[in-house]
């Protein structure tokens, strides 16, 4: 059975495809009306566009193979719920150990499962809170007299919806909107890329998702490169984004439009454990961090080398850190690695690191938060951003006009992505319109 699973590993193509988890698998293709048009309507479409401005929320957490379990609370990772975002993207690695049965064996995504269960309570808690205050506030202004069921305020459907989730091995990415968001959402798509043993296996690599809100793609990578703090080992890691870059590869949609490569897309956004270190002697390292000297270990930092002067990430952005290093730590404590250990597992001390990052690239994304969260679940510390990000958006008249475009050849146009006439909804939407 092994050989066969390795085999399948190793040779099957990881393109671009909709094998996925979702809330919604309807929501894989458009609604509302809003279809692919031919290159000459899109044109005169493009001409007629708003922008709209959207927060995204991006975490990524190597959590060392620990699963959740009931008691783990994870609000704080949302903390910035406290001014909502519409996007979240959350990054793991090492959602299980990176031994052989997971590495070779078939995949299990029940940990996967376990995540997206803690995600959605932490998520939609605060949102179903803060809709049932609203919505108590409302009926006293508008009922001073009566008393409302309270009840009744807790059936508020979720806010949040998971619109993508993909496992490769230990790799996680869970993906959630806006729940009125959704229906915007098209072209949904994924993409793994294995790196790890023989230079194709999942214990590193990247899980990518793409999907396109309104006009506007987005593509976010969740990876995992080589690790090592030896000279030289950030090689490996430059290498694994060039293979990430060359082998990603999405579907181009029917009418051949749709971004193929990780680059074509509005916006990009690459997180994960991406192992970088810090090029200095240990000792070295280990002074300055207990001075909490970040700038002097910053200089030497080599994805800031790679994203100044480098060949794979020259050009990309990534926000000023004012956190210390993210790894590696005493098991539930806030002592680095290497400095609670005597004897002979102090020989494979690691020197602390910025590990866990969140870089980006493209135009009409601006970071407003970059940290990290005190969780000590694992030797890891989770990371987080939030950005705005520009959305091209098309205004209600071209809207109306996408859709006459569509209804004079409608009769025409026989592909898989049509709109189903059995939903009410859409049929409401298409009829409303009038000359």
């Amino acid at each position: 059975m092994w050989p066969t699973l390795v085999a399948n590993k190793i040779f099957k193509k990881r393109l671009g495809s909709s094998n996925f988890i979702a809330d919604f698998p309807s929501y894989k293709e458009p609604l509302l009306g809003i279809v692919d048009i031919d290159q000459n309507s899109k044109t005169i479409l493009n001409d007629h566009k708003d922008t709209h401005k959207y927060k995204v929320f991006v975490s990524t957490w190597n959590v060392g193979g620990i699963a959740p379990d009931e008691d783990l609370n994870i609000d704080d990772l949302f903390e910035t719920c406290n001014n909502s975002c519409d996007i979240y993207i959350l990054g793991f690695q090492e959602i299980v150990p990176l031994r052989a049965s997971n590495v070779l064996g078939s995949e299990n995504n029940e940990i996967s499962m376990k995540w997206n269960s803690k995600i959605r309570e932490a998520l939609n808690k605060k949102t179903h809170q803060r809709g049932k205050d609203a919505k108590k506030q409302e009926l006293k202004k508008n009922f001073p007299n009566k008393k409302e069921n309270p009840a009744k305020c807790c059936e508020a459907p979720h806010d949040f919806q998971c619109i993508i989730s993909k496992q490769m091995v230990g790799l996680f990415i869970s993906v959630w909107i806006r729940r009125d968001l959704c229906p915007f959402i098209r072209h949904p798509s994924v993409s793994c890329v294995g790196c790890g043993i023989m230079g194709c296996l999942g214990n590193k690599g990247s899980v990518s998702v793409r999907f396109q809100l309104h006009e506007t793609s987005f593509c976010f990578v969740c990876s995992h490169l080589a690790s090592g703090g030896s000279e030289g080992d950030e090689k490996y890691r430059n290498s694994n984004v060039a293979e990430i870059f060359s082998r990603t590869s999405f579907p181009r949609g029917p009418l051949l439009d749709l971004p193929r490569t990780i680059l074509d897309h509005d916006h990009v956004i690459f997180l994960g454990d991406l192992n970088y270190r810090i090029s200095l002697p240990e000792e070295m390292t280990r002074l300055l961090v207990e001075k909490r000297d970040w700038d002097s270990l910053l200089e030497n930092d080599q994805l800031i080398m790679e994203l100044m002067t480098g060949n794979m990430l020259r050009g990309w952005n990534e926000g000023a850190i004012k956190f210390g290093p993210t790894y590696k730590y005493c098991p539930n404590s806030d002592i680095y690695y290497g400095c609670c250990y005597h004897g002979k597992k102090a020989e494979k001390r690691r020197a602390p690191a910025w590990c866990d990052r969140i870089v980006w690239y493209g135009e009409g994304l601006k970071q407003l938060q970059y940290t990290r969260i005190e969780s000590k679940l694992s030797d890891h510390r989770p990371v987080k951003a939030m950005f705005m990000a520009e959305v091209m958006v098309l205004p209600e008249l071209m809207k109306n006009l996408q859709s006459l475009f569509l209804s004079e050849r409608y009769e025409q146009i026989k592909t898989p992505l049509e709109v189903s006439t059995t939903d009410d909804f859409v049929n409401r939407k298409r009829s409303s319109f009038r000359l």
